[in-house]
């Protein structure tokens, strides 16, 4: 009994396969791609242990076409390009393109995803990836417009009932003894929708049991040999994005109780508090901004002190700035203003900058009207006097919009007073 549960019990078609019914379920699109015959380039994204390498080694099965993997952990450049070589050496004319699995593409380099542009843009491979991260952030962009990206969850409380059920039913070895699952919550509180995490679980109770026939399968032995729970948390892969964007939409929501619940879990799972700090410098400024100006400085000293003083005590100033942030006045007008300044550039591209703005160190510069006619503000009352600051066709433009709380409200009627009609707006 070398080989692994989770592998024994691996599917080889279709109908055995449990789960991700709106991919593979009737009438589903990549039950419809597979059962036409003709597969194009995509990629497979969820959490570990829902099946993505299963569905790759069912096509595989399913398609009469060559079938090349690699594994991005191991793979090269070299290895990507004697891939592709062959491919081409073994399709004939009628022959769907060979298809080419590349587990954990992630893992790729930017040279070796470059490295597999040309084949999959031509036919000459027909590209299936798995991973576990968002395609957003680790595939190319050029790559990414290749493949369209298909969405696996993880599995839901009857699939994974259903795959304890085959497994003391139909694995060769399990079948032979006379196993009662009693209890089921243990066993699938720690498995976290991870099929193989599950069979490796009960694998190891029955393992426990050693010569035992009789086996039952109950919360606490289940609790007894996992011995600490493995929470469903990869800090390295989807899950460290999604609990850090529920972190901060409850602090956007002004939710603090939510916001403690998730810097608990990223806490227990392992999550760099480098990280946790960072983003609530961010939030601080993206989110509470000049509503609050207080929150940066609070989100910046917990930074500091966690850096200080480590851990666990560093979980108490990243609590203290998570409760100050979500009980915040919000506003991102600092957020927007920025965002359509940048969008602006972008359309407009290098404005010149008007010559009473531009310094003028040299002689020459002073004759071509560098700095001519600039107006130094504390010449004037009140420190203030009006002029043109931004680039003669874009010198009406507004970015900043005041949002309505009372920091905000103070700072909009100064700049009425001071401009007049433009903040008026």
């Amino acid at each position: 009994m070398s080989e692994p549960l989770a592998e024994r019990l691996r599917p080889k078609n279709l109908d055995d396969y449990i789960g991700q019914k709106h991919l593979v379920g009737e009438g589903a699109v990549l039950r419809k791609m597979i059962d036409s015959g003709r597969i194009s380039s995509f990629i497979l994204w969820g959490p570990p242990g829902v099946g993505k390498t299963t569905l790759a080694k069912i096509i595989a099965n399913k398609l009469e076409t060559p079938f090349y993997t690699l594994s991005a952990v191991t793979s090269g450049v070299k290895d990507v390009r004697d891939v592709i070589e062959k491919a081409k050496n073994s399709r004939f004319f009628s022959q769907a393109s060979p298809i080419l699995f590349i587990d954990e593409i992630h893992r790729f380099s930017k040279s070796q995803q470059d490295s597999l542009l040309g084949a999959v843009e031509t036919g000459v491979v027909t590209l299936i990836g798995a991973t576990t991260e968002n395609p957003s952030f680790e595939v190319i962009r050029p790559l990414l417009s290749r493949c369209q990206v298909y969405v696996l969850k993880s599995l839901e409380k009857e699939d994974l009932l259903e795959l304890l059920h085959n497994a003391i039913t139909k694995d060769y070895f399990l079948s032979k003894k006379h196993i009662e699952i009693k209890e089921t919550g243990a066993i699938l509180r720690y498995s976290g929708g991870d099929a193989r995490k599950l069979l490796n679980i009960l694998e190891l109770v029955v393992e426990a049991e050693g010569e035992n026939e009789n086996i039952e399968i109950t919360d606490q032995k289940v609790a007894e040999r996992i011995q600490q729970n493995p929470l469903a948390y990869d800090k390295e892969g989807e899950m460290h994005y999604d609990i850090i964007s529920a972190f901060i939409k409850s602090i956007r929501g002004s939710d603090p109780d939510a916001a403690l619940y998730w810097l608990a879990r990223m806490i227990e799972g392992g999550e760099d508090p480098a990280f946790i700090a960072r983003r609530l410098v961010i939030s601080a400024s993206e989110d509470i901004g000049l509503a609050n100006p207080n929150a940066l400085l609070l989100a910046n000293a917990a930074f500091d002190a966690v850096m200080k003083i480590g851990w666990p005590e560093g979980r108490i100033p990243l609590a203290e700035a998570t409760v100050y942030l979500a009980t915040s006045p919000k506003s991102n007008s600092a957020y927007m203003g920025i965002t359509d300044a940048l969008q602006l550039v972008q359309e407009t591209g290098n404005q010149p900058v008007p010559l009473h703005l531009r310094n003028a160190p040299t002689k020459l510069m002073s004759q071509l009207g560098y700095g001519k006619d600039y107006k130094y503000a504390h010449d004037y009352e009140g420190h203030f006097v009006v002029q043109q600051f931004l680039p003669d066709e874009l010198q009406d433009k507004r970015f900043w919009h005041a949002q309505e709380n009372p920091q905000e409200d103070k700072l909009k009627e100064r700049m009425i007073r001071l401009w007049g009609e433009r903040y008026k707006k």
